[in-house]
């Protein structure tokens, strides 16, 4: 799990990233970002999403999320977050298709979309 200082909580900030329309596709997963950071010393704040439409089944949506998330936190941990820092906040959005991928595929697909940033 992410700690609180790195987790996007609150939904004001979630529907004002959504509104930037700055977002990359691939594999299942979507990413949005916020706007640049003025002082590179606040933390990026991060957020997973996977909408009741993906999946009717709870156990299905946590466990995507789950992985989006792990992967994000091993990433942070090997310092791999490529541009990515420069950003307030992003948010991570699961779809159908990232259902029943493996963790090693959702974590190469989560590698890209912080590259493309």
């Amino acid at each position: 799990m992410l700690k609180k200082q790195y987790r996007l909580k609150n939904k004001k900030a979630f529907n004002a990233i959504y509104k930037l329309k700055n977002s990359t596709h691939k594999g299942g997963v979507s990413l949005f970002a916020g706007i640049k950071k003025k002082d590179s010393n606040e933390p990026t704040r991060v957020g997973f999403v996977v909408s009741k439409k993906t999946h009717k089944r709870a156990v299905k949506r946590n466990r995507l999320r789950r992985l989006m998330r792990e992967s994000y936190r091993l990433l942070q941990k090997e310092n791999n977050l490529y541009a990515s820092q420069d950003y307030m906040s992003l948010i991570f959005v699961g779809t159908e298709n990232a259902l029943g991928k493996p963790f090693a595929q959702i974590k190469t697909i989560v590698t890209e979309l912080l590259k493309r940033l």
